[in-house]
């Protein structure tokens, strides 16, 4: 592309890519390309309202030029230097003018080339055409922690959704037949048409059911509002017990806030048993919209004091990221809640759009497989961070691997410690925003709720006992085929 300037601007107009920070790599916000763009995109537009004002200008000075004309045998001082004054003028206008206009061209050039790029990215890796530039990461990160990382897992899963095997406990083979039926009419990815799919085949467990919130305690705390205090309360939730989720009030500048706190997937035994967030919790928000643990979160906001248009801010960690996430873009919720914010960490939320006005921060580590399970990157918009910890993580010795060293909850903390210190302005701009809703932290009240999922319908013979085609479709009934 050619690249132009504005005199003694020295150098050209273009978008910067927002360079490392450490171990952070990060993409969106303030500081991201494509907000970057559409301020020069707006730019490009204010300098053609200007180039059209001088374009009248230009047209004046040479009506002044051409009545000056009648004067050019008068003595030089009254009648030529005048003409000649008035020429320079209009010509100098008509010089300008043209810089604008080729200035916007060329940022609305910039801004088609950065969007053709971006698609062909996106068509590339639908067609596997970056496989052999993820060989070499992912064999490194193979070698380290025997998991694949988020890029390869986000490439596999917008292909062939291997990785739904994995994510949601059940035989790959089922979601392979899921993704082959379902192909033709892929949207996206496709990972929520083959969930959905699956639920409503071959393994019923997945489908979604009502979830109620039961309130279990209060207690009075001392918040750590940044990020990384945020997500060691998802880990005090989870270490709770199955099924918790945490409901924080604390008061900014006068005014209620509230703090949902999700944790991540409990495995369950059986798998669609009562806790909302095992492994069919994964499917209901990614292929249901978080339907039923969003009006679950939605009541205890309630039970927790919570009145009409409270600003609200969702913290989740892998699981919970994803029904954190779906809140954004949940009318009944937003229609009773002022959600300002969401901060998830290991979430595969790219494919989650925000209602505008929603500013959103999302951790993902470079060894972490689950973020990229739903083969969608994180969109790059002004509200929308996206932080991608590249430091090289292991298991520590004596513990389990779990989904993998990266996907570790304690990582995640010590990431986002780094965030609050960055200098990045997409990062200042987000955690700004993020301290506008609730402050530094301090004095808060700290409510806890159990969420319920309700019992499945079992299908039963004439003598009442449990089918024998469920317990073929789970082997390993009633424990669901672990």
């Amino acid at each position: 592309m050619a690249e132009i300037s504005p005199g003694g601007a020295g150098g050209p107009l273009r978008p910067q890519v927002p360079p490392p920070d450490g171990d952070l790599s990060i993409r969106g916000g303030v500081g991201g390309i494509s907000f970057q763009l559409s301020e020069l995109a707006a730019g490009a537009g204010a300098l053609d309202v200007l180039a059209r004002t001088l374009t009248s200008v230009e047209a004046a000075t040479h009506n002044v030029w051409q009545e000056l004309c009648n004067y050019g045998n008068e003595p030089r001082s009254s009648g030529v230097a005048a003409l000649e004054a008035v020429g320079e003028g209009r010509r100098a206008v008509g010089v300008v003018r043209q810089e604008l206009q080729d200035i916007g061209s060329q940022v609305r050039a910039c801004q088609r080339e950065y969007e053709a790029a971006e698609s062909q990215s996106g068509q590339d890796l639908r067609m596997g055409m970056r496989s052999f530039e993820l060989v070499a990461a992912q064999g490194i990160d193979t070698g380290l922690t025997g998991f694949m990382n988020r890029e390869t897992s986000e490439a596999l899963a917008r292909n062939v959704p291997l990785t739904l095997g994995l994510l949601l406990g059940v035989r790959p083979e089922l979601a392979l037949a899921a993704a082959a039926a379902l192909r033709p009419g892929f949207k996206g990815s496709g990972v929520p048409s083959i969930i959905r799919m699956m639920a409503e085949g071959g393994v019923p467990d997945l489908k979604p059911r009502h979830v109620k919130a039961v309130e279990e305690e209060t207690n009075d705390m001392v918040l750590d509002a940044s990020p990384a205090g945020l997500l060691a309360r998802a880990r005090s939730v989870d270490a709770e017990g199955l099924g918790h989720i945490e409901i924080i009030q604390t008061v900014q500048n006068g005014h209620k806030a509230f703090i949902v706190i999700i944790p991540g997937t409990q495995p369950g035994a059986p798998r669609g048993g009562d806790n909302p967030f095992d492994e069919a919790g994964i499917a209901e928000g990614l292929g249901y919209d978080s339907a039923y643990t969003g009006a679950a979160i939605r009541a205890a906001l309630q039970q927790a004091g919570a009145t009409v248009q409270d600003q609200v801010v969702a913290v989740g960690y892998s699981q919970g990221g994803v029904h954190a996430m779906n809140l954004s873009n949940d009318k009944a919720f937003l229609a009773e809640y002022d959600l300002k914010y969401v901060l998830t960490a290991g979430s595969p939320v790219g494919g989650i759009t925000p209602q505008p006005g929603i500013s959103s921060l999302h951790l993902e580590h470079r060894q972490d497989w689950v973020p990229g399970s739903d083969g969608v990157p994180s969109p790059d918009t002004r509200d929308r961070v996206t932080v991608t910890l590249t430091n090289r993580v292991l298991t520590p010795l004596g513990e389990e691997a779990g989904l993998g060293p990266g996907h570790r909850l304690t990582n995640y903390e010590a990431g986002a410690r780094a965030v609050s210190i960055s200098d990045d302005p997409s990062l200042i701009a987000s955690t700004a925003a993020l301290a506008g809703v609730v402050g530094a932290g301090g004095a808060a009240t700290a409510t806890r709720f159990r969420m319920v999922r309700d019992p499945q319908v079992q299908p039963k013979d004439g003598a009442g006992r449990v089918s024998a085609a469920r317990k073929e479709r789970h082997p390993g009934y009633p424990y669901g085929g672990r």
